[in-house]
């Protein structure tokens, strides 16, 4: 099964599941796996792992609409470097501190190859579900999209300063919390913004009519040969950790004022299907793989 497949496997097991992090009382609890063959191409320094890491799991905290309280993770390794896990832990503790949260510990274990595993908790008392949009709401994005895939084309190029530069973005902890009293329905682009969409309309028992020109970071245009490839990047390649929710038409403007990240109106909830420009816009995002 490939990674979807099993969760579609255990969300019957699981009725609770289904959001960017688990709601306990006023908690939110989320937890992330990464490895270096899928997720850190070569060129990627540990001070990056650390921060995209624990960033990961703190971009889940701030598609729930919470304040991030702490993160830990699990380091996992063939051999341990000193200079390796200092820089892992420095990105951790500074990707936290960029969002007023704390980087706490963790674990070491010896593996075969480098794999972190991730955990942040935040707090909120109103979390925000993937559940709640409406027919005729904004849709809209945080952000630009596309810096992770201008990243990995950068590390293919050799280009490695700039690509880990890309690659250490912000968990949009502050746009989460200004977005929470108003958003219906919220998630993280960290599959992908097609992919995204598409979750959140199935969530919501909804559709999506999605219109360019998308939010995309500048960045891909030093990468792109061509639209096509520029769009694939903006919105198919996944891994960028903006996020993605549906606001009633009334209060985007108050929204726009409260975000401190920019925020793009891209398309109106409808009631079937998720397009762009008026044509199916294809579930294709990232997936971790599966043998």
């Amino acid at each position: 099964m490939d990674e979807r497949t099993a969760l579609g496997v255990l969300a019957g097991r699981l009725p609770h599941a289904g959001d960017d992090a688990a709601v306990i009382e006023d908690l939110v609890v989320t937890t992330d796996m990464l490895h270096e063959t899928t997720d850190f191409p070569p060129g990627t320094t540990r001070y990056t792992a650390g921060w995209r890491a624990v960033g990961a799991s703190l971009s889940d905290v701030a598609a729930m609409g919470a304040d991030a309280v702490a993160a830990v993770a699990v380091y996992g390794a063939p051999r341990f470097e000193e200079s390796e896990v200092i820089d892992f832990v420095d990105g951790a503790c500074d990707v936290c501190e960029a969002v007023d949260s704390e980087y706490v510990g963790g674990d070491l274990d010896h593996h075969e190859e480098f794999t972190v595993a991730t955990t942040a908790v935040g707090r909120t008392d109103e979390p925000v579900l993937r559940s709640g949009a409406a027919v005729g709401e904004a849709v809209c994005v945080t952000g630009a999209l596309g810096r992770s895939g201008a990243a990995l084309r950068l590390f293919e190029q050799g280009a490695t300063e700039r690509a880990n530069d890309l690659f250490r973005f912000e968990p949009r902890i502050g746009a989460g919390r200004a977005l929470a009293p108003h958003a219906s329905a919220m998630m993280d682009s960290s599959d992908g913004l097609a992919r995204s969409l598409h979750q959140l309309a199935e969530a919501s028992d909804c559709g999506m009519a999605v219109e360019t020109p998308l939010p995309i970071d500048g960045a891909v245009d030093d990468v792109a040969t061509d639209e096509r490839e520029r769009l694939d990047l903006g919105a198919y390649f996944g891994e960028d950790f903006e996020l993605v929710c549906t606001i009633p038409e009334d209060r985007l403007s108050e929204v726009r004022d409260a975000s401190p990240t920019p925020l793009t109106r891209i398309g109106t909830v409808v009631d079937s299907g998720v397009t762009l420009d008026g044509d199916p816009m294809p579930d294709r995002g990232y997936t971790h793989r599966g043998d």
